[in-house]
């Protein structure tokens, strides 16, 4: 009987290392999709404009989500290292995701539904910690990133701090391989209700955090979430100690009402790293030109998500939506949120962002105003608020 067990111990180990190596670059290739729907040409001025950016940056992409060696290209998904140095890109966001809720949609999601991600961290072979602690999930991805610092393959800056971002940019300057990421998180609740893991997860690097994803925590109500409530008692602390410590609010799936809540007692520009505006699709995913015009007011910024849900589909609608954000406060306030890697089906991978340039350029934006949109805006932002 011992033998029989030992046997079939070691025939579950064997499925379970299989399970480990196959399981999550299925899942990746399944549910990071680029979609060509439109007819797409790159003329040489967009070519050369393009190649004349200085600074090109994305709010969010969740590529630490899934089991991958960011130095390594991939011929699926949207974003890796050597795909971010064809698009000529100097800074992205990464976003961690600690836990996703079962048919997890835009309307109406549960906390007590089913996690997809404990079982993403099973199926990885990550080790049981991150199996059942929300914290140890963010606290392993936001070190995954900074394990790339330091290569000699990667030529990659975790920039912290104002002080990172300049060296970024000078170093870039004289090497174009040079490319940068900051940490941000979808969702406090990896806070598992602590404010001391605030302050922990600001020293592994995390710059940026939006208090909810796609359910309800203790911080209070999301856009997706059952309770449509503001801030809590703690949602409050949490947004004091944000402030104090320099981390970026990010209002990306938060509730209507939590949204004002959060502008009525932060004392620091917020954005929205990933979002599409209701004037051109009305979507619960989606802000009101109400919430546009109060983020505008702090001088934050709008990430233009590129994903099924922000915007119809195409490229040109992208475009459409930083068009309406312009229109309606200013192009300072308007800035890439691409949702790379986030499960999401998107128009373009990294290296399509030159047919960003070309829409822009066909719906009449400026070159001043594609600088803005493409980095620049990006750049002074963190310029201003990183520590």
């Amino acid at each position: 009987m011992k033998k029989i067990f030992r046997y079939a111990l070691a025939v579950v180990l064997i499925l379970y290392f299989i399970a480990t190596l196959l399981v999550s670059p299925i899942l990746d290739k399944q549910m990071n999709l680029v979609e060509y729907n439109d007819p797409r040409v790159l003329g040489d001025e967009a070519k050369e404009l393009y190649s004349s950016l200085e600074f090109i940056a994305d709010l969010h992409c969740d590529a630490l989500l899934w089991d991958r060696d960011l130095t390594k290209r991939l011929d699926y998904a949207h974003l890796d290292f050597p795909r971010m140095r064809q698009a000529k890109m100097s800074l992205q966001a990464f976003t961690i995701v600690t836990k996703s809720p079962k048919g997890q949609n835009f309307k109406s999601n549960s906390a007590d539904a089913f996690d997809k991600i404990t079982m993403l961290n099973f199926v990885q072979g990550r080790f049981p910690d991150k199996w059942f602690s929300l914290y140890k999930r963010a606290e392993y991805q936001a070190r995954a990133l900074q394990n790339y610092q330091g290569k000699n393959d990667s030529k990659f800056i975790l920039v912290k701090s104002r002080q990172d971002l300049k060296n970024l940019i000078n170093l870039k300057i004289a090497d174009p391989e040079v490319i940068g990421g900051f940490l941000g998180i979808e969702g406090a609740h990896c806070l598992e209700g602590k404010l001391e893991n605030l302050q922990k997860i600001y020293y592994e690097g995390v710059r940026m955090l939006a208090p909810t994803h796609f359910f309800d925590n203790e911080i209070g109500g999301s856009a997706h979430g059952l309770s449509g409530e503001g801030l809590t008692d703690f949602g409050g602390e949490v947004i004091h100690e944000m402030n104090r410590l320099g981390i970026i609010i990010d209002l990306a799936h938060v509730s209507p009402k939590m949204i004002d809540d959060i502008l009525d007692i932060s004392n620091k520009p917020v954005l929205v790293s990933h979002t599409g505006v209701k004037g051109t699709k009305d979507s619960p995913r989606n802000i009101s030109d109400r919430h546009i015009k109060r983020i505008a007011a702090t001088g934050g910024l709008i990430g233009i998500g590129f994903f099924k849900g922000a915007i119809k589909g195409e490229i040109k609608d992208i475009v459409e939506a930083m068009k309406y954000v312009r229109d309606l406060v200013g192009i300072e306030h308007v800035a890439l949120g691409s949702d790379f890697d986030g499960a999401a089906t998107t128009p373009i991978d990294v290296t399509g962002l030159p047919f960003i340039v070309q829409e822009l350029m066909d719906q009449g934006f400026s070159e001043v105003e594609i600088r803005a949109i493409m980095g620049e805006n990006v750049k002074r932002f963190l310029m201003e608020q990183l520590p």
